[in-house]
């Protein structure tokens, strides 16, 4: 373990977040946590984790203060302000955003964080709950090189692929390349067991041929078993998906670019998220397919 980086503070333990800060507990780490539900963060507690009582509270001497929190409103509120991280973070701390949020806040972070000797680093994940549970993360970096390499300790605690992708903002837009291949990925999938299971097949002895050949995907391999199952519990939100696909589709307009499979996706997810299935998980989607039968 680096001997720099001992202590961190942990925000938002939710479904990739427990487990997350979990497996820093487990490489040695002193871990502080806080959760704006208490009770998220009690399996921490027993842990060894410390609970804290606010956001500040938990940045005042961490080493390194990691945020994971619901939607770049809540990025926001617990940065920026009075009471933000920013204001509370002790000298030289380093600050990862592990939400995914927009680029453009990403790099109004770390351009202030820098004015006050801090290093910001946004780092959105991919794997869902199953790669955050065993520690196989894929992890997107954007900020300085130096502050990269300081916390690769703190990355690979849980991830599995870890890749610096540029300045700050960049491993947000990654993220972005990310949902935007999982959203029409998911139609796929979706539409694929939909036909399965209308043309009489067994869906699970189709997904044993079509998951390992050249339509294979990690949706497919993970989430089409919890379909078959009838499984629509959240290893990612439907309501955190449609905000990071709002926030790629505000992205692309910006930059001229059409995007007309993340359009349909979108539309998709919030006609999903009307018949209230917006805290289930995003194979939830194959229901728009099977109400139709």
């Amino acid at each position: 373990m680096n001997t720099e980086i001992t202590k961190v503070a942990f925000i938002g333990t939710g479904v990739m977040g427990s487990s997350m800060a979990g497996h820093l507990l487990e490489r040695g780490f002193e871990v502080c946590v806080y959760t704006r539900s208490q009770e998220k963060a009690m399996g921490l507690v027993e842990r060894g984790a410390v609970w804290r009582s606010s956001a500040k509270e938990a940045a005042r001497g961490a080493d390194v203060v990691i945020t994971m929190v619901g939607y770049p409103k809540d990025v926001e509120d617990v940065y920026l302000g009075e009471n933000g991280i920013l204001n509370h973070a002790k000298n030289g701390a380093y600050l990862i955003d592990m939400t995914t949020s927009t680029p453009t806040l990403a790099k109004q972070i770390y351009h202030q964080a820098k004015e006050r000797h801090l290093h910001s680093l946004d780092a959105p994940v991919s794997g869902g709950d199953i790669g955050a549970r065993e520690g196989r993360l894929t992890v997107m970096v954007g900020g300085d090189k130096d502050a990269f390499e300081a916390c690769l300790p703190i990355f690979h605690s849980f991830g599995a692929n870890i890749i610096h992708q540029g300045e700050a903002g960049a491993g947000q837009h990654t993220k972005m390349c990310n949902q935007i291949a999982i959203a029409t990925n998911m139609i796929g999938v979706c539409e694929a067991l939909a036909y399965a299971d209308a043309a009489g097949l067994d869906p699970e002895s189709v997904l044993k041929s079509i998951s390992s050949g050249a339509a294979g995907s990690w949706s497919l391999s993970n989430l089409a078993p919890r379909i078959i199952a009838g499984n629509y519990e959240p290893g990612f939100f439907v309501k955190h998906f449609i905000k990071d696909m709002e926030i790629a589709l505000d992205e692309a307009d910006r930059m001229g670019l059409d995007v007309p499979g993340l359009t349909l996706a979108r539309e998709m997810y919030v006609k999903l998220s009307s018949q209230g299935e917006s805290d289930s998980g995003t194979q939830a989607l194959y229901k728009l397919f099977h109400d139709k039968k």
